[in-house]
């Protein structure tokens, strides 16, 4: 069952005309968000990424658009879909809802949710292998744009692909000056004794919500946080390697090529996170 513009339709009745704009040019953009209990973790900092982004992408934002209108709608295709109660994954996509070439004919915009149940409640923290190694096949320019959480995900895509055919299990991303900005499907750490490193927005990385909650949380752990230029290098040398999104939380690196890595910090990390929601 899809929430399509505020009606609840059957996914086999649902299609995409040829001639939407997310379809032709990836001109959409989409939060994924997590579901307990029934409703979205960190729903503030998600629709204010939203707002966020639509404008950066000169969207017109719907009078209709408040934080009340949308957590209804996502509450209630998941409680239709699945259960009161129920622990889901649900993706927003918002699309530019027009025709036109490169050129749109207006800026307004639809939208439609989705949403799939998810096994566990809480995070878990994963102990089993876990390979990583460096996707060089195509880079990410930085700038602000590269910060937006927009459909055209093209790198993500052939890096995971890439990482599936080398037996991998995730990759790291690149910057067109050849720097860490982060992983395939989230924001990456490395651990150096007591601080964290991850790269700053500045350098392309995604404005991760998780990212965001493991800077605020370290502190109260006794760790430090350094927003800074992060190279492969630098990978080498890290006592840990994790990544963060907001459906698996923190997912410790097991290994980076030769590289094995410790998982206290990101398992504490985890912990706490689970102790906040």
């Amino acid at each position: 069952m899809i929430n399509n513009n505020g009606q609840l339709l059957p996914e086999a009745d649902t299609h995409c005309p040829w001639s939407n704009r997310a379809f032709n040019y990836g001109d959409a953009v989409f939060e994924t968000l997590r579901i307990k209990d029934g409703q979205p973790l960190f729903f503030e900092s998600h629709y204010f990424r939203l707002m966020a982004n639509m404008r950066i992408c000169r969207m017109e934002i719907p009078d209709a658009f408040t934080p009340e209108f949308l957590l209804d709608e996502i509450v209630k295709l998941v409680d239709a879909q699945l259960s009161d109660g129920a622990n889901a994954r649900v993706k927003i996509v918002v699309f530019r809802d027009t025709e036109g070439l490169y050129t749109p004919i207006s800026n307004e915009v639809g939208y439609c949710i989705t949403a799939k149940p998810l096994k566990d409640r809480d995070y878990t923290f994963e102990q089993t292998p876990y390979l990583m190694d460096l996707y060089k096949d195509h880079l990410v320019p930085p700038g602000l744009l590269s910060t937006v959480k927009t459909t055209n995900r093209m790198v993500n895509i052939l890096g995971s692909i890439y990482a599936k055919e080398n037996g991998l299990n995730n990759c790291v991303i690149l910057n067109t000056q050849k720097m860490v900005i982060e992983a395939l499907n989230g924001n990456v750490f490395l651990v150096f004794s007591r601080t964290l490193r991850t790269p700053p927005l500045s350098e392309g990385c995604l404005n991760g919500i998780m990212r965001q909650q493991i800077i605020d949380l370290a502190p109260t752990l006794g760790l430090t946080v350094e927003e800074t230029v992060v190279s492969p290098f630098d990978i080498q040398r890290a006592d840990e390697l994790f990544v963060t999104n907001i459906i698996m939380g923190v997912r410790a690196a097991t290994n980076y090529r030769k590289k094995a890595f410790e998982m206290a910090t990101a398992q504490t990390l985890n912990k706490a996170l689970n102790a906040i929601i």
